[in-house]
């Protein structure tokens, strides 16, 4: 039941993107705004069908801490869920994104045609060089700025790894910094078919004004993200034990430290 109920969801999870970008075709003639609402009904109706199809329910916990204008919303990030969940709870947003991202077909043009921030990874200098730019203009525009501190996705159970963009971006945009902590990786799973039933939780954590040195900064991020993020996990295992196996896996495929 689990791998035919994984099955429908994965299946009308791209046929609903692929149907909302191409009857949203016209919201480009509109600008980056239009979009915006095209993104906010994408996620949406993917929650919606993991809920109805797999079983699993999501809860956005600390909504009073988040800022919904000129922030940084930095995210642990687990797996893709997070990518349409999260912008749903903001009015108006900028992803920081790879640059790769902006190459696949039509889905690329939403993004480059909704302003968000595709930073060339294999060139360090000048990724931070565009990330300050491009971040300045949408504070200044009163946009949350969303960043996934560590990069790309890690298994749920994984060591952190932390990179310093986000400190960069922190300091360079003197804007607060609403730290966010999920369990996400336990009902979807990094590099894995199956999506499982349970209370998957989002939770925003109290801001970080700003000021801080750029170290300090990071190590309290990284310590708030990483505490919230375990007692979330412990709290989906004690719900449901069967999830843990997701976490074993995860240690499992993270790479080992040297």
């Amino acid at each position: 039941m689990l791998f035919l109920r994984s099955l429908a969801f994965n299946v009308l999870f791209y046929v609903n993107i692929t149907v909302l970008m191409i009857v949203g075709l016209p919201t480009m003639l509109f600008g980056r705004r239009a979009i915006i609402k095209l993104a906010h009904y994408w996620g949406w109706s993917s929650i919606w069908l993991m809920e109805k199809i797999c079983g699993t329910k999501v809860v956005f916990r600390g909504k009073e801490n988040l800022l919904t204008e000129g922030c940084i919303i930095a995210a642990k990030h687990q797996s893709a869920w997070e990518t349409f969940a999260l912008c749903t709870q903001l009015p108006d947003f900028t992803y920081i994104l790879k640059r790769e991202l902006t190459w696949l077909p039509l889905f690329g043009q939403y993004l480059l045609r909704a302003d968000q921030i595709a930073i060339d990874r294999k060139s360090r200098s000048a990724a931070l060089k565009q990330l300050v730019e491009k971040a300045g203009e949408a504070i200044a525009e009163r946009r949350a700025i969303f960043i996934f501190p560590e990069g790309t996705r890690r298994p749920a159970g994984a060591p952190p790894r932390y990179k310093a963009g986000v400190a960069h971006l922190y300091a360079a945009a003197g804007a607060p910094c609403v730290p966010v902590a999920l369990n996400s990786g336990l009902f979807w799973p990094r590099r894995k078919f199956l999506r499982h039933p349970g209370t998957l939780v989002i939770e925003f954590l109290p801001a970080i004004a700003p000021g801080l040195p750029n170290g300090a900064f990071l190590a309290r991020l990284q310590q708030e993200i990483e505490q919230a993020s375990d007692r979330l996990i412990a709290e989906a295992i004690a719900g449901n034990p069967g999830l843990a196996v997701n976490l074993a896996q995860g240690n499992e495929d993270a790479p080992k430290a040297a």
